[in-house]
């Protein structure tokens, strides 16, 4: 998804938290992403060859980002359609990658299926900053994201044992 901030966000709070994270990302200019084919190979005469030696393009580069990543984040928003979202979250459960969605509450049940592929699935990119300082450095937020509604598991359920 190209058409929101969520990649600065989670880039700043890499940065921020001083996480060991190389980011790598497709394409995000949309007309550079429609057009590379073109620019590189030479133009086409029909829409339908120019959108697929971009695509083809593309795919190299978003195959190779994704074989090469430890951590594939999937981003999804409410707006468009990302048909390449989801294709790039098959592909990196097909490879076993590891799976992080982010996308709106309120489109959780159209992305079921690919939400079960996921470890883990976020509502914003802040989410995603603290998912990866927990993971690899096992540091949390210093205020739960429930506020002070947050009770810890071993005072709801009982201490080590859940069903008490």
């Amino acid at each position: 998804e190209i058409h929101s901030d969520w990649r600065e966000v989670i880039a700043n709070g890499v940065k921020q938290k001083n996480l060991p994270i190389s980011l790598s990302s497709p394409n995000t200019s949309h007309e550079d992403s429609d057009d590379c084919g073109a620019i590189i190979l030479g133009m086409e005469e029909k829409r339908p060859n120019w959108d697929k030696i971009g695509a083809s393009m593309n795919n190299v580069r978003t195959k190779t980002l994704i074989k090469d990543a430890d951590v594939v984040v999937v981003r999804f928003g409410d707006k468009y359609r990302q048909w390449n979202a989801a294709f790039d979250a098959g592909y990196a459960a097909a490879l076993g990658k590891s799976i992080i969605t982010l996308h709106p509450p309120g489109i959780s049940h159209m992305l079921k299926e690919v939400n079960a592929s996921a470890s883990v699935v976020c509502e914003d990119a802040s989410q995603v900053v603290d998912t990866l300082a927990y993971v690899i450095d096992g540091t949390l937020p210093d205020t739960p994201r429930d506020g002070d509604d947050f009770v810890p598991i071993a005072d709801r359920l009982g201490a080590g044992n859940p069903n008490p």
